[in-house]
């Protein structure tokens, strides 16, 4: 895509009214980018007027086969192209192996799993060549951490989805890449406990926890690389390669 496109360029984010999201589509939408805020709840529309024209709301849960081809299709009568989709959207239940119930491991798949499936096959149809798919990833997704099983797993399937794709769509010009946050201060890593927080931030290189807007930076470049497909590309401080390393 390049800098000219970029300007007239459709984003759609999922999980977008809050956190790493509501970074990506403010990115998006500073770039000259006509953005979708695709959410569940009402923050999606604050959303959308707090960066005026050129952004929209769509409430939505993506882990409905109907409502993400309703977003979908709201979003080409409005605009009529999608160029780049970002598969943010995610829920966290925690919980070791033996307390995690059914209802909570189900849901997490399918949010953060099924529904970046159900929006990427609901708007392929659409996408040209030049287009992008960034799916949103998670450190736990490649380094165990006890009491992770149900989000790990979800994040684990999305990398192996990137791959997947990328292979799939290479030929028809679409990118297909994984961007993994770290260790972000957001409403989902909120709920850790201090000493749970304390004991991931001695693990980061970077001795600090990342901003959502440091993230939203990677996710844009991402969109606008042609040929890089099928990569995973971590925004972690380095959290990935010292995970297990106990700090001096």
């Amino acid at each position: 895509m390049s800098s000219d496109q970029s300007h007239q360029s459709v984003w759609l984010v999922t999980g977008a009214s809050r956190g790493i999201g509501a970074a990506i589509v403010a990115r998006a939408h500073q770039e000259g980018c006509r953005v979708v805020i695709v959410a569940r709840g009402a923050e999606a529309l604050s959303t959308a007027e707090r960066l005026g024209p050129g952004a929209i709301a769509i409430q939505a849960d993506v882990s409905d086969v109907a409502a993400a081809q309703g977003a979908i299709e709201k979003t080409m009568a409005t605009f009529g192209r999608i160029d780049v989709v970002v598969n943010n959207a995610g829920v966290h239940r925690g919980g070791k192996v033996e307390r995690l119930s059914p209802e909570d491991w189900q849901t997490v798949l399918n949010v953060n799993l099924t529904g970046a499936l159900n929006m990427i096959r609901a708007a392929k149809p659409h996408l040209q060549p030049g287009s992008s798919i960034i799916n949103i990833g998670a450190v736990v997704g490649f380094r165990g951490f006890p009491g992770d099983v149900a989000y790990a797993s979800s994040k684990a399937g999305l990398s192996g989805m990137t791959n997947a794709l990328a292979i799939e769509m290479g030929k028809q010009g679409i990118t297909v890449n994984l961007v993994v946050p770290g260790l972000v201060l957001t409403d989902m890593t909120s709920g850790l406990s201090d000493a749970a927080m304390e004991n991931m931030k001695a693990k980061i290189p970077m001795g600090r926890l990342g901003q959502d807007r440091e993230v939203a930076e990677v996710v844009y470049w991402v969109s606008q690389s042609r040929y890089m497909t099928g990569a995973t590309v971590p925004v972690d401080g380095g959290l990935m390669c010292s995970f297990g390393v106990v700090s001096p």
